[in-house]
């Protein structure tokens, strides 16, 4: 499993050369495997290690706990996911093809990863801060693209911020579903349903 972005392990720690960034990213993917599939309180820095194939001490070369390594792979993990969808909806042609096509490519991102969901949840116990941080990045990069949607005159009026949060919600819950308990509708039909409520709403016409 590998994300695209590196991780931030700050300060000082921060590696300087190719070899520094790629031991990094093994931490940090090793870190994803550990956590996805023992939960935080299980997870090991061994575990890390030898997932890793690095010896202990070089995990203290980056990171002084495995708190601060959790962190880093929330967050490497949030950029990684808007990295993704921000690549799959860049030639779309209107705000509300972007929401399709960013939908489908999100629900596909969770079946390739479907530790995302179990480490992001964790968050909101381990280091809340972070947890919202990535929900909260999400929404200010929905709330700029649907202003500039609305001047383009693509989408009606209306208060940009709760929408945002419901279309993240909408997002949220269709990857659990036909991302990670089932996949009995691909993406692309999920997507499709999905818009047409966006678009057209309940009300029948």
């Amino acid at each position: 499993m590998a994300y695209v972005n590196e991780a931030a392990a700050g300060g000082e720690k921060e590696p300087r050369t190719e070899r520094g960034r790629k031991t990094l990213r093994r931490l940090i993917e090793a870190a994803a495997a550990e956590f996805g599939e023992r939960g935080f309180h299980e997870a090991a820095i061994t575990g890390i290690t030898q997932r890793a194939g690095v010896a202990l001490g070089t995990f203290y070369t980056y990171f002084e706990s495995k708190e601060e390594v959790f962190r880093a792979l929330v967050r490497d993990m949030s950029r990684a996911t808007r990295a993704h969808v921000a690549e799959a909806v860049k030639h779309a042609p209107d705000r509300l093809a972007a929401e399709r096509i960013g939908l489908e490519a999100f629900i596909a991102f969770v079946r390739q990863h479907p530790e995302l969901y179990r480490i992001i949840e964790e968050a909101q116990f381990v280091a809340q801060d972070v947890y919202r941080e990535h929900y909260r990045s999400f929404a200010e990069a929905y709330v700029r693209n649907l202003a500039g949607a609305r001047g383009r005159g693509e989408i009606a009026d209306g208060a940009d911020e709760p929408r945002a949060w419901a279309l993240i919600g909408m997002s949220v819950f269709l990857g659990m579903r036909y991302g990670l308990w089932d996949e009995d509708l691909s993406p692309g039909e999920v997507a499709d349903t999905a818009i047409a409520l966006v678009s057209e709403g309940l009300r029948k016409r």
